[in-house]
């Protein structure tokens, strides 16, 4: 499985959310393979990954990326906020987490 995290230019932005992710799969003990990068809006496609997470505003820019794939962040900087998105989707795909 690949989350991809998206921002305007793939560089800060986007960079911090993957490592909030990459971190959190760490504390919620997830041994299941999932690759977490990151990317700008211009790079991004629907196939680039099996959930894509962007700051809400960025969402319609993303128009080819399948809905029920999009995660709406209302804060690129609350980790509370991810953990629940990605805990949501753990919890989806059947994959256990503490």
């Amino acid at each position: 499985m690949k989350f991809l995290a998206v921002c305007q230019s793939g560089l800060g932005s986007s960079f911090m959310v993957q490592m909030n992710i990459q971190q959190i799969l760490k504390d919620e003990n997830v041994d299941a393979d999932i690759d977490v990068s990151h990317s700008d809006v211009g790079s991004t496609s629907g196939d680039s990954a099996d959930y894509f997470f962007v700051e809400s505003t960025l969402g319609d820019v993303l128009g080819n990326v399948p809905a029920d794939k999009l995660i709406l962040l209302k804060s690129l900087i609350d980790k509370d906020e991810i953990k629940e998105h990605v805990n949501t989707i753990l919890d989806k795909e059947d994959i256990e987490h503490s």
